[in-house]
């Protein structure tokens, strides 16, 4: 199936390894061209050859961090230096700390606020004017099971990532005049670093081995296993696409079944 995406700018957030470089990888290969970026300078640069030598597409990698307004503006600027354009942004960061609500003070929250809310907000303030020109955009935003189904002991990422679901089904009532969509995605246990360190958090805990925890983990999920980066990034590629036009306002779990609400 071709998904139309040849030539489409994206830009793809957190991406040097885990979900966001699943991503940005999934959209080259369909003949995209991928602004990625990520704190560590190397790190995004290595994984912005890999992509180039695995795909062919351009890519075009930058050092920023995601929970900075600044940043945010930096990489806008870049892409549009680079590409001329933006059509696509899929935004993503890594999770706020594991705890209970008496583990965190203000300023805690207030982090896991800029990292998990102000960075969506930011890079699609700062990425709109160019969708609305064009008549067309995609925004897809990577959150959590946890807006579907509370994880205990990560009460930052339950709360804060719920906040971009309003976002994002006020924002697709507000752009579909634009023939803007936006869509939420909702990892599952899909094995990323933050799955090991959740594993390795919870064997400290549990007098458990980490292999006995990700077995736990497995139990939980009818499909009997964690899911896998590329499972995920293909759903993603295809809400960026031409075949996704009818589908915006939705939140989807990539989760192997493992969320039990039927909505």
């Amino acid at each position: 199936m071709d998904l139309g995406l040849k030539n489409k700018i994206a830009i793809v957030a957190a991406s040097s390894k885990g979900l966001g470089k699943a991503c940005a990888l999934a959209l080259a290969a369909e003949g995209a061209k991928v602004a990625i970026f990520s704190r560590n300078k190397n790190d995004i640069h290595n994984t912005a050859e890999e992509i180039k030598k695995n795909t062919g597409s351009e890519i075009l990698s930058l050092s920023a961090d995601v929970s900075d307004q600044k940043d945010i503006k930096y990489v806008v600027d870049s892409t549009l230096k680079r590409f001329s354009d933006i059509n696509i942004i899929v935004n993503n960061a890594g999770g706020p700390p594991f705890g209970h609500f008496k583990d965190f003070d203000i300023q805690q929250w207030q982090k896991a606020v800029e990292l998990n809310l102000f960075s969506t907000i930011n890079l699609i303030n700062s990425s709109l004017p160019f969708m609305k020109k064009n008549q067309w955009g995609r925004i897809i935003n990577i959150t959590s099971i946890s807006v579907k189904q509370p994880i205990d002991g990560l009460i930052l990422s339950n709360t804060v990532r719920s906040g971009v679901i309003g976002l994002a089904k006020t924002l697709s009532n507000e752009l579909a005049d634009y023939n803007i969509t936006v869509n939420n995605v909702c990892p599952g246990r899909i094995l990323t670093d933050r799955i090991v360190q959740l594993a390795n958090k919870r064997a400290s805990t549990q007098n458990k081995s980490y292999q006995e925890v990700i077995n736990d983990m497995e139990r939980d999920i009818p499909l009997r296993r964690l899911g896998k980066p590329d499972e995920l990034a293909s759903y993603v590629a295809f809400l960026a696409s031409e075949r996704s036009s009818y589908i915006t306002g939705t939140t989807l779990q990539v989760d192997g079944g493992l969320v039990k609400s039927i909505y």
